[in-house]
């Protein structure tokens, strides 16, 4: 069919209609207009807010997708994988930088809360307490892999901590996941997404260790990135203990 109108095109592909005349103001979507002023468009525009979504969904800014609009219109697809190979390569390189960053600024946040808590002393504060920018400085264990404990290598299904301590730690993990937005299945476990704006990341980096540490029957995995994801996993006889303490997938 031609001649979509707006509302029609934003129907069919499911894209907001606001999103779509924003793309058309940016070059992105062309548009004729009816003998009433109306924007119109054809099938096309279907595949090209498809393809416009899926360059988003890999970080491109605006310009280089409009750059591969011409290709994968008038072009072959050898022209648009020519294209588009060392963007995502960049974009790969970004990432990774991205990743080193976070993890970096997860451990000195670690760090500082747990400083915060050894601290003893009354009176009001000094120069001294300056401490937390002391890179060089580490109290309690340091989390320096996204790998939070050597994967279990038995079928031992035990917990280090005291009886008192399970509800307290428990409830730890109740606060820092309320900022998951979504459980998804992977093997043997589940995977949390966190809401960026809501994680405490420090608290989730902090408290994934201490947990690695104690039930070693869990494997977790602290992926940082945007969004941020944890992986948690355990044997198959245990799984419903990941589902017990992380919740089970959704999805």
């Amino acid at each position: 069919m031609d001649g979509l109108k707006v509302s029609e095109l934003a129907g069919r592909s499911g894209v907001p209609a606001s999103t779509v005349r924003f793309y058309e103001q940016e070059g992105l979507l062309p548009a004729r207009r009816s003998p009433a002023g109306y924007r119109l468009y054809d099938d096309v525009a279907v595949d090209r807010l498809a393809f416009i979504g899926t360059a988003k969904s890999l970080g491109l800014p605006l310009p280089e997708i409009r750059r591969l609009l011409e290709p994968w219109q008038h072009g072959q697809c050898s022209d648009v994988q020519r294209e588009l190979l060392p963007l995502v390569e960049q974009r790969i390189a970004e990432t990774r930088e991205r990743v080193r960053e976070l993890t970096a600024f997860a451990d000195r946040l670690a760090r500082a809360h747990a400083q915060l808590e050894a601290i003893e002393r009354a009176g009001p504060c000094d120069p001294s307490c300056a401490f937390l920018g002391r890179a060089e400085t580490v109290v309690g264990p340091a989390l320096r892999s996204l790998p939070l404990a050597d994967r279990p290598g038995d079928d031992v299904i035990a917990c280090d901590l005291a009886p008192g301590d399970r509800e307290d730690r428990a409830q730890h993990w109740r606060d820092v996941l309320a900022a998951a937005t979504h459980r998804v299945a992977i093997p043997g476990g589940v995977q949390l997404t966190f809401d960026g704006e809501r994680l405490r990341l420090a608290a989730l980096a902090e408290l994934a260790a201490s947990e690695a540490q104690c039930c070693r029957f869990f494997d977790l995995t602290l992926h940082l990135g945007s969004p941020v994801r944890l992986d948690a996993r355990a044997p198959e006889h245990a799984l419903v203990l990941v589902h017990e303490l992380f919740g089970e997938p959704t999805a």
